[in-house]
């Protein structure tokens, strides 16, 4: 599976808000850092990340604006439907991510979803 495929997948299983099907796509030994937080090493992690992320905020939803593909990368730039505006990096290798970065605002993401 190419990166971009890749990326496909994780959009469809983060929207439909599969946490299964979205670690499936990681490497065991992934990292995800989102830059507003520090990174989060390996596929377990990444899954309670996803779980806690949902339980705050069950309609987060993924609207692709972008979609850049280029070796070993796929990029995205998305919004989501409140408003919320982000990029990401997904580094795949073999069909699973072996290092997600995504950059988005913390204090957008609380005022929108409530927190902090």
């Amino acid at each position: 599976m190419s990166p971009a495929e890749v990326l496909d997948r994780w959009i469809a299983a983060f929207n439909a808000g599969d946490i299964a099907a979205l670690t499936a796509l990681y490497h065991p030994d992934a990292v995800n850092h989102q830059v507003a937080n520090e990174p989060v090493e390996g596929r377990d992690a990444i899954a309670a990340i996803f779980a806690a992320e949902f339980a705050a905020a069950p309609e987060m939803h993924c609207i692709v604006e972008n979609r850049f593909a280029d070796g070993e990368w796929a990029i995205m730039e998305w919004r989501d439907p409140r408003g919320l505006r982000g990029c990401g990096f997904f580094r795949a290798v073999d069909g699973l991510i072996v290092f997600q970065r995504g950059y988005w605002d913390r204090l957008s993401f609380e005022r929108v979803y409530g927190g902090g």
